[in-house]
């Protein structure tokens, strides 16, 4: 939080001094439109860097909770200039929370009764990542994988120039290169922008490979790749991705496919609007 307030200033809030702020208020932390709670431990989290500044949460709102415009969802108590300082970062910080939940949310209801689980991607704000992805488990979404580290995705531009076969031996030797290197790996996936690649895949050895990532396959391809994996009783997952909106993540989710990455839950999430109304204690 210290790097925050730092870039804002809020030890140095000139507007606030020279204002001048020993009374005592009550300021409530509002949505001012309908969305999903989210980060709403940060309240508790700006509170205690001053013990002036007393947090009170509202019972029964918490994060993955839906609330209605004008809902409550903290209260802060403790003297103005105490609590100015640390305003506009609090709510930006909120605001970025409830936007990725609230949006997630809306995918996850989209592909209700299906078997597919929404997935977040690495396409977040530098930074802010730890925010987000948590963000995106609020709204019901799951974690793809936190980063780099700690899961082996095979994407075009390691296999580059590949045809079909000699891309999965590709595939197949970094498995197990990866697998050896870090067994607490979790998970192993390929992308494949071909069903001919995904065949190729689809004839690995069982347990190589845990996801089959179909990257911009068009709605009759992920039928088409389900059916195919389906009938060789494989237990290779299927995601899809590659520019999946609220208009087709249905029908791309009623196709079969386990898992939807949806990048747009993160780097195109819309602020939340929430806000800090403050009154006399």
């Amino acid at each position: 939080m210290s790097a925050f307030l730092i870039e804002d200033g809020a030890s140095e809030d000139v507007t606030t001094q020279s204002c001048g702020g020993s009374k005592v208020v009550r300021a409530s932390l509002v949505a001012r439109r309908a969305g999903t709670c989210a980060a709403l431990g940060l309240v508790d989290e700006f509170a205690a860097r001053d013990q002036r500044v007393c947090a009170r949460r509202v019972h029964g709102i918490e994060d993955g909770r839906t609330v209605t415009s004008g809902s409550v969802l903290a209260e802060l108590s403790g003297p103005l200039a105490a609590i100015l300082p640390i305003e506009r970062t609090l709510l930006n910080l909120i605001g970025i929370a409830m936007g990725c939940a609230t949006l997630t949310a809306e995918f996850v209801d989209a592909v209700s009764g299906t078997r597919a689980h929404i997935c977040d991607t690495r396409k977040t704000i530098p930074g802010l990542r730890w925010l987000q992805k948590y963000s995106v488990e609020c709204g019901g979404g799951l974690c793809h994988r936190w980063g780099l580290h700690d899961a082996l995705l095979v994407k075009d531009n390691h296999v580059v120039g590949l045809d079909p076969a000699s891309f999965a031996v590709r595939v197949s030797s970094a498995a197990h290169r990866a697998r050896q290197a870090r067994p607490t790996l979790a998970f192993t996936c390929a992308e494949c922008d071909t069903l001919a690649q995904f065949d190729a895949l689809l004839a690995l050895e069982p347990g190589v490979l845990d996801i089959a990532l179909l990257d911009n396959f068009s709605l009759d391809q992920l039928r088409e790749a389900v059916a195919r994996r389906d009938r060789a009783s494989s237990t290779l997952a299927l995601e899809a991705s590659g520019g999946i909106t609220l208009a087709s993540v249905r029908e791309i989710a009623r196709c079969g496919v386990e898992r939807i990455s949806v990048g747009a839950i993160t780097h195109s999430a819309p602020w939340h609007d929430v806000g800090l109304d403050i009154e006399p204690a």
